[in-house]
């Protein structure tokens, strides 16, 4: 008897393109991800929206999300892809969960915080609930495993809790989710600030590479990346900027840091950038090309939604039925 795959879920939010950082450390490991498990992956327009957006521009980035995710090697007769608000569940779900969720833990979340910081102008009730509907969309589907990064730790713990909550009250629903740390490549830094992490939102457009820039402008901003007066191509703690360039060009090229030592011997940062920049350049043209070639085909792309959205309605709607009949919600 086959051994049933485990289930991972992984949401993505349609605002910014993804960076170099992003591509390395996730995107290149979906297509692979799915050979081991089984894959759900939602562009989640839901939580955008905390945040006010402009409505052709989240519908657009939508589109693109999606692309990007095909594009990247996520292929729609091994994995779910779909749009988060094609699917009610999700928001049905939350509001089942909210209620079993304390108040005091939502205002603790970090990002709850920061957000409020940074927007003090627009407080709304999503940007403090919205952890119930990322613990929804997770729990919509009996996952096992979500791929996350250090500021979703707090999320998903809060969604563990609400899972044991409910199991306790009502008997064994929902499987709890542990978080998968993917096999990461190298963390991608700044290319102008080599102590930080490199973000899609850094307001500074030469230290952050995106997966869609073009050619040139990918060779541009290496060519203005931050190293110092050395000359000397070595990873160092001293060195952070050459250290970061070298952890690229390892994750591009699959060279160790000896043999990028050794092959940019006697030769200055100007040589080391250029093969840098060409490295990026190379690996991401291919994914480049695929995104122009779906996100050029409307009705294909729109297809490959309509399919992922009658899936996960399938997948989503038996636990739903499942948290109605406990709670005690009368079905007709």
């Amino acid at each position: 008897m086959e051994q049933q795959k485990k289930r991972v879920f992984s949401g993505i939010q349609p605002t910014g393109t993804f960076t170099l950082g992003n591509y390395v450390g996730a995107v290149r490991n979906w297509g692979a991800l799915q050979e081991e498990y089984d894959c759900i992956y939602s562009v989640v327009d839901q939580h955008a929206i905390t945040v006010r957006q402009n409505p052709a521009d989240l519908r657009r980035q939508t589109r693109e999300t999606a692309a990007l995710f095909l594009a990247s090697g996520v292929d729609p007769s091994k994995s779910i892809l779909f749009v988060q608000s094609h699917v009610p569940a999700h928001a049905q779900l939350s509001w089942v969960l909210g209620c079993f969720c304390p108040f005091g833990d939502l205002t603790r979340m970090h990002q709850f915080k920061e957000k409020s910081a940074k927007h003090p102008e627009d407080i709304n009730g999503g940007l403090l609930t919205y952890p119930i509907l990322m613990a929804a969309d997770i729990l919509l589907y009996g996952t096992d495993l979500v791929p996350i990064g250090k500021d979703q730790k707090q999320h998903l713990e809060l969604a563990r809790n609400i899972a044991q909550r409910f199991n306790g009250i009502y008997s064994e629903t929902f499987p709890i989710p542990d978080g998968y740390i993917p096999k990461v490549g190298a963390k991608v830094m700044s290319l102008q600030e080599p102590e930080k992490k490199m973000s899609k939102s850094d307001t500074n457009a030469n230290a952050v590479v995106r997966m869609l820039d073009e050619p040139d402008v990918i060779m541009k901003k290496f060519k203005r990346a931050v190293t110092d007066s050395d000359n000397c191509v070595r990873a160092d703690e001293t060195k952070p900027g050459v250290t970061n360039l070298m952890s690229i060009y390892s994750a591009c090229t699959g060279k160790s840091f000896e043999e990028i030592e050794r092959e940019f011997e006697g030769k200055g940062y100007g040589d080391f950038k250029t093969a840098v920049g060409e490295s990026v350049v190379a690996v991401l043209r291919p994914v480049q090309d695929e995104y122009h070639r779906i996100l050029a085909d409307k009705e294909y792309l729109d297809d490959i939604l309509k399919q992922g959205a009658e899936k996960a309605n399938a997948a989503a709607a038996k636990m739903l039925r499942k948290v109605y009949k406990k709670v005690g919600f009368l079905s007709l």
